[in-house]
């Protein structure tokens, strides 16, 4: 994609999200880029597992395909791994997007449509265990920042959402835009994928 197009990002929102996850890497994609959107299963206020509130903007089906899906994680998540609808919405709009981009425990939802197996993911280090057993045929990568493979992004606990954002607008863009976003955000980006102490801190590496 060129710097001139205006990409559509679909943001998945659910009961318990997690703020960060959501709205971290979104801080980085500005209305010169992009188009955002939130999408959940019905319309209105939903509550993050913060109990901040935000507002779902449309119904899942009733919005065409999206550039590039987003899907967060959070305390929701252990819920909605067994919501076989939000699952099969999330499964079509993945189909359909250039790019998907889960944080920490939204990789849980993706991997339960079965459209990661035999890709390489990582997620959350404290919560490795529970995530990968939502999807047993994915290549779970213990120690990483984030993981690109194909167009799946995937990224370790809340805070890498951000650096997995700016990798992909660099994919997008280039990696002049990205220094320029993480720049005005006074956001010191890790632009190293391996970049992961927390692997080792959670007793995932040695």
């Amino acid at each position: 994609m060129s710097k001139n197009n205006l990409i559509t990002i679909g943001g998945v929102l659910f009961e318990g999200f997690e703020i960060l996850d959501f709205f971290g890497p979104l801080e980085f994609f500005w209305p010169n880029m992009a188009k955002i959107v939130t999408l959940g299963e019905k319309k209105g206020p939903i509550k993050s597992a913060h109990g901040v509130r935000c507002t779902v903007d449309h119904t899942f089906g009733e919005f065409d395909p999206v550039d590039v899906l987003l899907i967060p994680g959070g305390y929701g998540t252990r819920k909605e791994v067994n919501n076989e609808k939000l699952i099969g919405y999330i499964r079509d709009y993945a189909v359909n997007a250039s790019y998907i981009a889960t944080v920490c425990t939204g990789t849980a939802l993706l991997a339960r449509t079965g459209l990661l197996d035999g890709m390489q993911a990582t997620t959350n280090k404290l919560a490795f265990e529970w995530v990968t057993s939502q999807g047993p045929k994915v290549n779970w990568v213990p120690e990483a920042r984030w993981v690109e493979d194909g167009k799946f992004f995937t990224a370790s606990g809340v805070s890498a959402g951000m650096d997995m954002a700016l990798g992909l607008i660099e994919k997008l863009f280039d990696r002049e835009t990205s220094l320029n976003m993480a720049r005005a955000a006074e956001y010191e980006w890790h632009s190293d994928k391996t970049w992961d102490p927390f692997a080792k801190l959670a007793g995932l590496v040695k």
